[in-house]
Parts: C-alpha cells; sequence; structure tokens
C-alpha cells in the first residue's frame, strides 16, 4: 500500500472517525468534535468505511486544474522561450510570446520556468538596520531638519520649523521661518551657536542646502582637496570646524523625525490654546514658554557630564561667516557687477586688486554687502547706474553670427597687389590701332603665350604649359 498524503485537517477526521469505528463515540458526538452537520457527517463516515483512510483525502487533490493551459503548450512555450527569450524575464517573455500567439499570464511562466529550473526566486531582502547608541556627550552631535506643515491650523501663512535636537540629551531647539531655505538653516544655527556653543557635528538630510547634488568643483576646489563642490552652509560649516555628517535616510535621523512628531502634535495645540497666528508670535512662544517645558520634560542625562560643544573663537564673527559669498571679477575700471548693481572700488584702499583678478562679494543675512580681498574688506560705493564704459564696450562689439564668414578682401599694400600692378605696368603694347580695356584680350608672342600671366580679381598665377600650376 502506497503513501497517503493528507492534510491537517483530514488527519484530525481521520483519528475522529477512528475512534468512532472503535466504538469510543458515537457519530453525533463525532459531528461536535468535527464541527459537521450530522448529514455531512454520516457522508464522510460513509466513504470511510468504503474506501478506508484514502476516501477522506480531498477528491480534486492530484487532478489537473480546469484553467490549467495542458501539457503541449507548456511544453511549446518553454522550447520556444529557451530558443528564443532564455535571458528574458518572465514579463518581458510574455509581451513577446503574445506575438507568437500564446497569450498566458507572467506569473504561469514564472512557475512553469520555476519548475524547469530555468528561473531563480530573486526575493528583496530588507535593508538590515540596527538601533545605533546615544552620543556620549552633549554637543558631540546635532540632529537637525526642517518640518513643514499648517502649523497655524490656517488661521496664519503655512512656515517651516527648523529643529536642532542634541542627540546625547534630546535637547531641542527650534524657531519658525517661512521657507526651508539656506538663510533659514544659517540662522537657526547661529542662534542656536550663541546659546550653547558650536556642535562638533551637525546630522542632516540629502537636501540642497547642505549638499550639491551634482557638479564638478572648481579649479581652486580641485586644489584645495574638494571633490565636488560645496554649498553655502557647508562653506561656512567647513569654516567654523564643524562636520557635515549627511543622513541617507529618514530613519537614520530618526531622533529629529520623532521630534518633529512631537511639535505636530502638542505645539499646534498649544498655539490654538494661545491663540498664536503669525511667525513672531510663534517664535517667541516657543523661546519664553514651549521650549523650556518641552527640555524639562524630555531631556535625558548625557552618558558623559562634560560639554563637548566648542566655543565661538573670538577672531570670527559669526554673521559674516554664515553669510552668502559668490567670486567676481574685477572689471578694468575697477568695478564689480552684483545681482544688475555696479560697486565701485575706491582707491585708497591698502590692497587694491588688480583687474580681471577675483575677489568674493559677501551678501549678509541683514541685506549688507561687503568685498573681500586677500581676507581684507574693500571700501567701495555704489554707482547710480550702469558705468558708460560698460555700456560702450558692450555696445561697440557687433553681434555676427559665428556660422557667418566674410568675404577677405586684401589690402592695397598686399604682395599679390603689388605684383599685379607691376604686371600691368610691364604689358606689352597693343598690336593694334583699337584701344582695348582691362580684362580685353591681348596679342602676345608665342614666348609670353609659354609664360602668361592670368590676371583676376588680384589673384595672379604663373602658368606653363605641361607644368604644375605656381602661385606667386
Amino acid at each position: 500500500m502506497g503513501e497517503i498524503t493528507m492534510s491537517v485537517k483530514e488527519r484530525r477526521r481521520l483519528e475522529v472517525l477512528a475512534r468512532v469505528r472503535d466504538g469510543e463515540i458515537t457519530l453525533v458526538k463525532a459531528t461536535e468534535w468535527l464541527r459537521l452537520s450530522y448529514r455531512q457527517a454520516k457522508r464522510v463516515w460513509r466513504r470511510y468505511r468504503q474506501e478506508g483512510d484514502q476516501g477522506l483525502v480531498h477528491r480534486s487533490r492530484g487532478r489537473a486544474s480546469g484553467r490549467s493551459k495542458g501539457i503541449s503548450m507548456r511544453t511549446a512555450v518553454l522550447e520556444l522561450y529557451e530558443q528564443h527569450y532564455g535571458d528574458f524575464g518572465p514579463t518581458l517573455a510574455c509581451e513577446h510570446l503574445v506575438t507568437k500567439g500564446y497569450r498566458i499570464d507572467h506569473e504561469t511562466l514564472r512557475r512553469w520556468l520555476i519548475g524547469t529550473g530555468r528561473w531563480e526566486r530573486r526575493r528583496r531582502r530588507m535593508r538590515h538596520r540596527q538601533r545605533r547608541e546615544r552620543k556620549a556627550q552633549e554637543g558631540e552631535l546635532i540632529q537637525m531638519d526642517g518640518s513643514e506643515h499648517d502649523w497655524f491650523e490656517g488661521r496664519g501663512p503655512r512656515a517651516v520649523l527648523m529643529v536642532m535636537i542634541d542627540d546625547a540629551t534630546n535637547r531641542t531647539y527650534a524657531r519658525f521661518f517661512e521657507g526651508e531655505t539656506t538663510v533659514a538653516a544659517m540662522d537657526t544655527f547661529e542662534r542656536y551657536a550663541r546659546r550653547y556653543g558650536l556642535p562638533r557635528a551637525l546630522y542632516v538630510d540629502l537636501d540642497s542646502i547642505y549638499r550639491v547634488p551634482s557638479g564638478q568643483p572648481s579649479v581652486a576646489d580641485q586644489l584645495a582637496g574638494q571633490v565636488r563642490p560645496l554649498t553655502q552652509f557647508e562653506r561656512a560649516m567647513r569654516t567654523l570646524g564643524v562636520q557635515i555628517v549627511l543622513a541617507y535616510s529618514p530613519q537614520a535621523k530618526g531622533r529629529v523625525e520623532r521630534r518633529n512628531g512631537v511639535f505636530q502634535d502638542r505645539l499646534v495645540k498649544e498655539m490654538r490654546l494661545a491663540g498664536i497666528n503669525t511667525l513672531a508670535t510663534a517664535n517667541t512662544f516657543l523661546d519664553r514658554q514651549f521650549l523650556p517645558q518641552l527640555n524639562r520634560r524630555f531631556n535625558v542625562p548625557s552618558a558623559n557630564p562634560h560639554d563637548a560643544h566648542q566655543p565661538i573663537p573670538t577672531d570670527i564673527n559669526l554673521a559674516e561667516v554664515l553669510s552668502l559669498e559668490e567670486p567676481r571679477t574685477v572689471d578694468k575700471d575697477w568695478t564689480v557687477c552684483w545681482q544688475n548693481r555696479y560697486l565701485q572700488i575706491l582707491r585708497d584702499n591698502p590692497q587694491l586688486p588688480w583687474p580681471r583678478r577675483t575677489i568674493t562679494v559677501r551678501q549678509l543675512r541683514n541685506g549688507g554687502l561687503q568685498l573681500i580681498h586677500k581676507g581684507q574688506k574693500l571700501r567701495w560705493r555704489e554707482l547710480p547706474k550702469r558705468p558708460p564704459s560698460l555700456a560702450t564696450k558692450c555696445e561697440s562689439k557687433p553681434v555676427v553670427s559665428s556660422r557667418i564668414r566674410l568675404p577677405y578682401k586684401p589690402p592695397t599694400d598686399h604682395p599679390w597687389r603689388i605684383l599685379a600692378r607691376t604686371a600691368w605696368q610691364r604689358r606689352p603694347p597693343p598690336t593694334s590701332h583699337m584701344s582695348h580695356s582691362r580684362g580685353a584680350a591681348l596679342s602676345c608672342s608665342e614666348r609670353d603665350q609659354d609664360n602668361l600671366l592670368h590676371v583676376s580679381r588680384g589673384h595672379f598665377k604663373r602658368v606653363k604649359h605641361g607644368d604644375i600650376l605656381k602661385e606667386l
């Protein structure tokens, strides 16, 4: 007797009906255990008595499905796949099999290929993540992020909350701005640094504020060892000695993400109760009431009690470092163009930059401008309008398409023109009484015909019969 494959449900029926067969329980009791109606229990019992254990196996087991494609079609499709689509995936192969007259589902073809060993299961493994321990000291790592939300619930404009949270202690600082911009990030960092000091590192996301998505560094940046161009915020952090650490997923900086959720829940409700609907009043509410209460309740002690914040150096002006800087070229009249404004560098500067040299234009966050040359600030004044020299220089250059080449006309002292005039003066006199003009036929001797000067629009060539053309 061969083996019988049974499910758990069928094995349970076998065990209960065996008890009925041995007289241990009645069929009525078996219906309670098997949770069957009495009529269904009688059918199962009758089949068990007639066929034995095999009678409890489902009748459809081992039979082909009514929707199966058939052995002949499966064999033809697999042969066609082997001949023409061996390196195709199931989905792409099914698209091409339609043109051959075989319309099957890609999952059906996948099962056929797996059954014959032509395809392997490719399951994407989830990326493994592990919990990162907190930093040991306060100020060792600060997570920073911007949270855009309807903070005023329609009572005011939409805003962005710039949040900074200490990785070791959960101490939080936040401020509202109109948008998540470079100026907003710099202003938030300056306020944090003046209150607690410079952190050792900032943990930020891949926003364009903190890194350049693509591009090649300039020659000066390459000489300085940079492999990619820096953003304005990166340049400022490098000057202050603060390391930028990039987070490649929201889960990596989960501490600040969770704190954003706290703000979006608690802060929104607190501002609703206080009737706050402007950025100014919201920032005042944050500094004086909400943040002190939040930090007292949710701060945790650090493993190392020593503070890792760096003091701000006395020779560094945070407002100047945390600003926008761009290189500009000094023109020949010692003017610099900045956003359609023309700045005149004054003569009495100790170190006057040479024309066509590059200086740095620094725009402060309060709107002020500074011109920097070799680390020194230059004195300048703004011109009321565009300098005439620049306007004349730009207007004097004709706009000529690079695809059009003007014909070249040799000057009067060109060697070819001098040779032409000399040859014209030495021409033989006319033999007839009829006068002729330039270009008319001239009578020449046989010797002159062997050595004839051809004149045509200033270009002269000496031609000898049976010889190569020679240009003079």
